[in-house]
């Protein structure tokens, strides 16, 4: 299963990330969406699994987003939220990925027998960190993570 991971849109979605997203089982969408619009993109792309950013707090249509979401695809259990530090430290043991946003920092990282992913940030360029997306690939009950970071068109 090939699970398309995206954060820290902020209101754009950019065709190199839909590009990238393409063909994709599934996409995870953890925060900072910034309008509804990009959830309509993604999902006529793949099923969707979204959670609200600190960014998309105030906002009526994302107040039906959960702020963490618990899910299982591919026989293997996610955590999805926003803020790395608001993931409880009692995850049930069937959490085997933790899928964050919020820095804006890509990042792969194997901690405590998880694996931890920030796809960083598909939306405005912060400071000097890329523009990317991530994939996570489950197979036979594996879960690995690559981040790809977009060449963008220039305008």
């Amino acid at each position: 299963m090939k699970i398309g991971l995206i954060s820290d849109t902020h209101g754009l979605l950019r065709p190199e990330a839909l590009d990238a997203l393409r063909g994709c089982d599934h996409i995870l969408h953890a925060g900072d969406i910034g309008r509804p619009e990009i959830l309509g993109a993604l999902r006529e792309l793949a099923p969707l699994s979204a959670v609200r950013g600190n960014n998309d707090e105030g906002l009526e249509w994302a107040e039906a987003l959960p702020e963490t979401l618990q899910l299982e695809l591919a026989g293997v259990g996610i955590h999805l939220t926003h803020q790395a530090n608001q993931v409880p430290a009692d995850l049930p043991p069937s959490i085997r990925v933790v899928v964050f946003g919020h820095s804006h920092k890509p990042r792969i990282e194997e901690c405590d027998g998880r694996l931890w992913v920030n796809p960083g940030s598909a939306g405005p360029r912060r400071f000097r960190l890329p523009i990317g997306v991530g994939l996570l690939r489950i197979e036979d009950g594996e879960a690995r993570a690559e981040l790809i970071e977009l060449q963008l068109t220039p305008t």
